[in-house]
């Protein structure tokens, strides 16, 4: 088991070949690697048997144990990943600006890979090879750092994918995993300064936190989802109430998946019934205000802290709000900056509330379900990030590059 040092100099040299590949190289290593995927499924299936088995054993059930899993239809999701990030144009080299100065000199601003990225995640493994994909093709080097829960998954995955890479004639040392899943590890990332050039934690609300707090690399901040949807007076019922059922129930364990439910008082008569019995039907239990539990048979008394909980689980909270102004300062209050949806059919209230919410997605008539890279084109995400400098929302390609400037002479000096 190599240290979080060896790892890192591995990484500062595999990042040196990376940037010398072509966009064909990158792009041929992609699909290979693909290929290696769904043709060893069996033994990254195998390997995933025994990280279920585990988490059974620890009692981990529901959604939680759902984004642990993988079959052959979720790794031939990942080896499609790849593939579509192969399909994508290259940024790296990409010119943002050129101009020329009254003294002759050319000045380009250019897209250049970060160099070393490092990814402190938990449970699912498929961000292992959406990790890969998507610096590798932005020349960037990556060390991984999973959780306990996923190790073996996760080495299954780095292993075929460093076969490919070897068989491409690209340094294996492109992808890298940190074996030792103890909390020392983590915390030895984050002091990785002299190898990381950025650190992203990918989880939940603790994780997150941590790593912000105490990182000496500099960080991207990918965000908790306290997602919610808000039900205009305005609404039309054949759209709200699926999206909410989609939003709520498509998968519950992830990040963009809705937390809360809001209702305009008007409509809250008519559809909250309707809205509980097709929530019944996917075992989710509702915990609201008094209006609700009045409205919909066997939904709880919501309390203040349901309103902040990120449930990841068949869990709604519901409250009623008296006005379009209301449901934004409840986002206002609550939101995480993640993803917010409203349901209507006012072009004057979809306006105001995608002006006016804060957050990294803001839809109008759609489930908050499709903040992901994939479904906004990017063929993989590395994370959602929440915060506002460099990146915000799913980040693909661009966001793991930063710029240089190019500045071409002709022999001028500076007076």
């Amino acid at each position: 088991m190599l240290s979080t040092n060896q790892l890192g100099e591995n990484a500062k040299e595999a990042s040196k070949a990376l940037i010398r590949l072509s966009t064909d190289q990158k792009n041929k290593a992609l699909q290979l690697a693909a290929d290696y995927l769904t043709s060893q499924a069996d033994f990254i299936i195998q390997a995933n048997a025994r990280d279920m088995d585990a988490a059974e054993a620890n009692q981990v059930t529901g959604a939680l144990l759902d984004r642990l899993r993988l079959d052959a239809s979720r790794i031939e999701g990942m080896a499609t990943g790849l593939r579509e990030v192969a399909l994508l144009d290259d940024p790296v080299g990409e010119a943002l600006s050129m101009k020329n100065r009254p003294n002759g000199l050319q000045i380009a601003q250019v897209r250049v890979p970060l160099g070393v990225v490092g990814i402190i995640y938990e449970s699912r493994p498929n961000v292992t090879a959406d990790a890969f994909a998507l610096c590798l093709k932005t020349g960037n080097a990556v060390i991984l750092r999973g959780g306990k829960e996923a190790i073996h998954s996760n080495k299954a995955i780095v292993h075929v994918i460093q076969q490919a890479l070897k068989e491409a004639g690209i340094p294996d040392a492109a992808i890298q995993l940190v074996e030792d899943t103890s909390r020392d590890s983590a915390v030895a990332m984050m002091k990785m300064n002299q190898y990381l050039d950025v650190l992203i934690p990918r989880g939940g609300a603790g994780l997150i936190q941590t790593v912000v707090a105490n990182s000496q690399v500099p960080v991207l901040e990918t965000g908790v989802g306290n997602c919610h949807t808000f039900i205009d007076e305005f609404a039309d019922p054949q759209k709200a109430i699926p999206i909410a059922v989609n939003a709520k129930t498509h998968r519950p364990g992830v990040c963009n998946a809705m937390e809360t439910l809001l209702v305009h008082q008007s409509v809250a008569e008519a559809m909250l019934p309707e809205i509980g019995e097709a929530m019944k039907k996917y075992k989710v239990e509702i915990r609201g205000d008094k209006t609700v539990t009045s409205l919909i048979k066997d939904a709880l008394p919501a309390t203040e802290e349901d309103w902040r909980t990120e449930y990841l689980d068949m869990i709604l909270a519901v409250k009623v709000v008296g006005s379009l102004q209301e449901a934004i300062d409840h986002i206002a209050e609550y939101g995480t900056k993640h993803s917010e949806a409203i349901v209507t059919e006012n072009y004057s209230n979809a306006q105001r509330f995608l002006h006016e919410v804060d957050a990294a997605a803001v839809y109008v008539n759609a489930s908050t379900r499709f903040t992901d890279g994939y479904e906004f084109g990017f063929g993989a995400e590395i994370g959602i990030s929440t915060q506002k400098l460099h990146a915000r929302g799913p980040m693909g390609l661009k966001e793991l590059t930063s710029t240089k400037y190019v500045v071409y002479g002709n022999g001028q000096i500076r007076g």
